[in-house]
């Protein structure tokens, strides 16, 4: 047996990208875009609950894409932009 295959386990893996950031407001990690519950419990997690898990994913990147305050958003009123 390989090195490989020893260390595989057969279930779907985290979609951790290593980019651990909670989004202030969405409270969803801004680089797997999983709530702080889901990653607590990943682990404990069935498969089923997982695919669950990974299906909703893509759905909330564009929570994260909203227009934010700030600065910027200060800069374009000052200007006239919207």
């Amino acid at each position: 047996m390989s090195k490989d295959q020893v260390w595989k386990r057969d279930e779907i893996d985290s979609p951790c990208v290593q980019v651990c950031v909670v989004h202030p407001v969405e409270r969803i990690c801004t680089g797997c875009y999983r709530t702080i519950d889901e990653i607590t419990r990943w682990s404990k997690m069935t498969d089923e609950e997982r695919r669950v898990v990974m299906a909703a994913l893509p759905n909330r990147a564009p929570q994260l894409k909203k227009r934010r305050g700030g600065r910027a958003s200060r800069h374009q009123q000052e200007i006239g932009g919207s």
